[in-house]
């Protein structure tokens, strides 16, 4: 009686093992087919798609950024900054975040002009060609929010690089 209480222990004792084995195996399967992580939800919720240059494998993605810069450098918003850019000032890099539907959600600065006042009208300028185009269906189906980022120069006109 005491050989087979002893037997089923071991018994008990080597399925735990192969159960924390196959628990291992699963946990390391996961990790490698996790999404990648633009596409995750971020604490909002939501996926977001980053366009920090003009380069990205999603041609429809690259395609909407240039048409959003096309909007604000073609709608005649330098008169908005006009003035104000007169004062020494750095370029400013600006990052947009525009959901699907086209409504802007923020703007943030990486790189400040250093003028308030310059900082404002980017600001202003943005919001005041809002809502740009919806997300094409190639695109909203990846993403909720698009973060493009632009570097703003402001000679005889805007310019975003």
């Amino acid at each position: 009686m005491r050989d087979k209480a002893e037997r089923e222990a071991q018994r008990e004792e080597r399925l735990r093992a192969i159960g924390k084995q196959l628990d291992a195996e699963a946990a390391q399967r996961d990790a490698q087919n996790r999404p990648s992580r633009s596409l995750l939800p971020t604490a909002s919720g939501l996926r977001r798609g980053w366009l920090y240059g003009r380069a990205d494998p999603n041609p429809d993605l690259v395609l909407y950024a240039e048409a959003m810069s096309k909007k604000i450098e073609l709608n005649m918003t330098f008169d908005m900054v006009r003035e104000v850019v007169k004062q020494p000032h750095t370029q400013p890099t600006v990052t947009v975040a525009i959901r699907a539907d086209g409504s802007v959600e923020k703007v943030t600065f990486v790189v400040s002009s250093g003028v308030p006042a310059i900082d404002e009208a980017i600001r202003r300028v943005v919001a005041s060609q809002a809502p740009y185009g919806a997300f094409p269906p190639t695109v909203a189906r990846q993403y909720d929010v698009i973060e493009i980022r632009r570097t703003w120069v402001f000679d005889t006109a805007i310019r975003l690089q």
